[in-house]
């Protein structure tokens, strides 16, 4: 059997930062996007001004939900870049598919009264009151506490989470999702009322 020529081993670690070298640090990134976060929504809420309130209801069109998902997805979920990224991703989802967000609001109404209330959803809960109220959440970044529109955003996702476990056709998975996202967002107003989400104390 004829000897196999011998190679020397690339040491991993070696091997592992040529390859990242010219990378971006993940922490800077993470610093960055919570860095944008904090001047959207602080800036936003400082600005008293109606134009910057449908700027941020409009900025997931302007900018594109991918885009948005770059920068903000990966963040934890109790950091201003991670609510920011929850409540684009529920607006986008609305305005996907309105007719069956409102059956799913409609379908848990009866079982979350005290979240309906909480989301502020026009009754009855049509395609055009949905979009309208998530609309109305992500103008309250710029003219309500932000803890408010966390609040009211997890109200929301909670009655759909109630909805979802009523339908057959929905599946476990994506009603336990739904109740993640609730809670999520509720504990997240729970740390913004406390110390404010973004703060460094």
């Amino acid at each position: 059997m004829a000897d196999r020529p011998h190679h020397k081993p690339v040491p991993r670690e070696a091997a592992f930062f040529d390859e990242q070298q010219d990378g971006v640090d993940p922490a800077l990134v993470t610093e960055a996007a919570e860095r944008a976060a904090v001047l959207l929504v602080r800036g936003a809420h400082d600005s008293g001004d109606a134009d910057v309130a449908e700027r941020l209801v409009h900025l997931a069109d302007t900018e594109g939900i991918e885009a948005i998902a770059e920068v903000w997805s990966h963040a934890a979920a109790d950091s201003l870049a991670g609510c920011l990224w929850r409540l684009y991703l529920l607006r986008s989802w609305v305005y996907a598919d309105p007719a069956g967000v409102a059956r799913q609001f409609d379908a848990g109404r009866s079982s979350a009264e005290f979240a309906q209330v909480v989301a502020g959803v026009a009754d009855p809960p049509g395609p055009d009151e949905l979009r309208h109220m998530v609309d109305e959440v992500l103008r309250g970044i710029a003219s309500s506490d932000f803890a408010d529109v966390l609040f009211r955003a997890a109200a929301f996702a909670r009655v759909v989470a109630a909805g979802r476990a009523g339908l057959a056709e929905v599946a476990d998975a994506d009603v336990r999702r739904m109740l993640a996202l609730a809670e999520q967002l509720e504990a997240a107003g729970h740390v913004e009322l406390a110390r404010g989400l973004g703060s460094t104390d």
